[in-house]
């Protein structure tokens, strides 16, 4: 656990494992769970955050607090929250890569309040989320390394080279290796790019499985979709995995893992069930 962690917010300092307690929404956040959760989230932690970030404030302590903010609204519409494997997050000494599915803006927003409590960490983003009005200012302010998306080689360069260097200063990095938000997962399509530079920088990597379809995706704005509470929102993290060789095995492993969890998760979802 890092030495920062009284400074933030402990929500997810729960141990291996958190389970979002029973909330019971207003008769109006029922009927209305989209304009609900938008309202509250842009009144709110975006806000709030965007206006630090404008004026050069918007350290770790405030994004933390933030995403832990957005995940509480989560619940306040009736959402339920399921985290698994956070032991993993402390199994290693030393900064390390979380590689992981992308299904929704929702874990961009979450992650941090998970994971920065325990230890430094920061994205590997598209280009367009630190121009945009705004929340650019936000995710500028994280040193993200940043890729445009239409020159892979170039793309490649920038995340082994600002990947080795943030590592190095030891902050742990997660990075999405589709090329864009799905809620299919297809092996075939997932990018070994978090291998490559896990092996450059001779860092481990942990799997990180998660289905966040409980924030939809929208049609003019991507960004905005529906909120779908009944849809519990989940993350499963695996233990640390070394690159060995050139890490086929690896990153057919963290495949597996993702493939897998989601197989479990929407066979739940169809039971009615939260637990796995």
């Amino acid at each position: 656990m890092s030495a920062a962690t009284s400074e933030f917010d402990s929500k997810f300092l729960t141990g291996d494992s958190y389970r979002s307690p029973g909330f019971h929404p207003g008769r109006f956040t029922r009927l209305f769970p989209s304009l609900s959760f938008y309202g509250r989230l842009f009144g709110g932690p975006v806000f709030r955050l965007c206006r630090l970030a404008a004026k050069g404030l918007c350290d770790d302590a405030a994004w933390t607090r933030a995403s832990v903010e957005v995940a509480g609204l989560v619940e306040r519409v009736g959402g339920k929250i399921l985290v698994e494997g956070m032991d993993a997050i402390n199994a290693v000494d030393g900064p390390c890569l979380f590689v992981a599915n992308h299904m929704s803006t929702l874990e961009t927003f979450m992650l941090p309040g998970i994971i920065r409590p325990r230890r430094p960490v920061t994205f590997v983003v598209k280009k367009n989320l630190v121009t945009m009005p705004f929340f650019g200012a936000v995710m500028r302010s994280r040193d993200p390394i940043v890729v445009g998306r239409s020159n892979p080689r170039e793309d490649l360069a920038k995340v082994l080279e600002g990947g080795k260097e943030r590592l190095g200063r030891g902050v742990s990095i997660i990075i999405f290796p589709q090329s864009t938000r799905s809620l299919d997962f297809d092996p075939q399509r997932f990018n070994s790019i978090g291998v490559k530079l896990a092996l450059h920088a001779g860092v481990p990597i942990v799997p990180l499985a998660l289905k966040t379809d409980a924030w939809g995706q929208g049609g003019k704005v991507k960004e905005l979709g529906k909120i779908r509470p009944e849809l519990a929102v989940r993350y499963r993290f695996a233990p640390p995995l070394r690159i060995a060789g050139r890490g086929r095995e690896e990153h057919a492993a963290v495949c597996g893992h993702i493939a897998q969890s989601l197989r479990e998760w929407r066979q739940a979802d169809a039971a009615g069930a939260l637990n796995p």
